[in-house]
């Protein structure tokens, strides 16, 4: 399902992917901060469609476009017995300081959220190495 918010006219393109950091201060008094700030903080989105409108941005300082987007799937590693197709987990970083750790960036990286919920889209039927010794598994996840 499609989300909408606004995007710059440089973004404003299809394919054109962005992680979503929130809104800045001069959004807080912004008559379209409903349509624009709607998305989840550090998830990444891919525009999906460009529609016709624009409103002017005072971020921006210049006209912002209502596009649709969807959220792109990352790899995640969960605890094996939550690695089920279609479930909802919710996930963030592990404390863990195994930088040496080959699913560390997916586990308990800088570039996680966190928290946050996320919808298991594929399951690695492998066991996702850990070097402290929980059992997981390697997903993709929206």
């Amino acid at each position: 399902m499609a989300e909408i918010t606004l995007l710059a006219s440089a973004e404003s393109r299809e394919g054109y992917s962005f992680v979503y950091q929130g809104g800045a201060p001069v959004c807080r008094t912004c008559p379209y901060r409903h349509a624009c700030l709607t998305l989840d903080i550090g998830r990444q989105y891919e525009v999906a469609k460009v529609r016709p409108v624009t409103h002017p941005c005072a971020l921006q300082e210049s006209e912002a476009h209502v596009v649709e987007v969807r959220p792109v799937a990352r790899s995640l590693v969960v605890d094996a017995r939550s690695a089920v197709v279609g479930s909802s987990v919710e996930t963030g970083r592990y404390p863990c300081r195994r930088i040496d750790c080959p699913n560390w960036s997916v586990c308990a990286g800088p570039s996680l959220p966190p928290k946050q919920r996320f919808r298991i889209e594929a399951v690695d039927p492998a066991p996702a190495e850990c070097r402290i010794g929980r059992t997981l598994k390697r997903v993709e996840a929206v």
